[in-house]
């Protein structure tokens, strides 16, 4: 999705990223177990009898002046962590779960790959959280919904 702002039709709070971060938040609030079209606003996040109700709907930001690179957080409060570069995977991740939108910014927790290879969930969620203005976003990639631990 483009969030080109520049049209002059688009009235002070049309950013279309935004309102699809709104969508996904009521979403990952009701947690609903039915599944439609495979789209980052669908309607329910999926889930079924055969598995825990998916409770996320994981997203990956990229900036207007990213290159094509997907945005990158630490997976820790670790001050040190430079997450320029790193692959997923090591101490900054790719992936990110929406928590909070007000007005035109919004609050992620940072999703960390689940190194627990038994399990049927690719995330962990962790305490490592940030705030974008939802301006400074270009596009974002909906990941498939999943069922993360300790978030509701």
């Amino acid at each position: 999705m483009n969030n080109n702002n520049n049209n002059s039709n688009s009235n002070s709070t049309g950013n279309c990223i935004n309102e699809i971060l709104s969508i996904i938040l009521v979403l990952q609030e009701n947690a609903c177990p039915d599944n439609c079209l495979d789209t980052c606003d669908r309607p329910m996040l999926g889930g079924g009898s055969n598995c825990l109700v998916c409770n996320t709907r994981p997203v990956m930001l990229y900036t207007c002046c990213g290159n094509g690179t997907p945005w990158s957080m630490p997976i820790s409060k670790d001050v040190t962590t430079n997450c320029s570069g790193e692959p997923l995977g090591g101490t900054c991740s790719t992936v990110f779960r929406v928590e909070k939108i007000e007005g035109n910014c919004c609050t992620f927790r940072v999703l960390a790959e689940n190194t627990d290879t038994t399990s049927l969930y690719p995330y962990m969620a962790t305490n490592s959280f940030f705030t974008m203005d939802c301006s400074c976003l270009c596009s974002i990639r909906c990941l498939s919904d999943t069922y993360v631990d300790c978030v509701c």
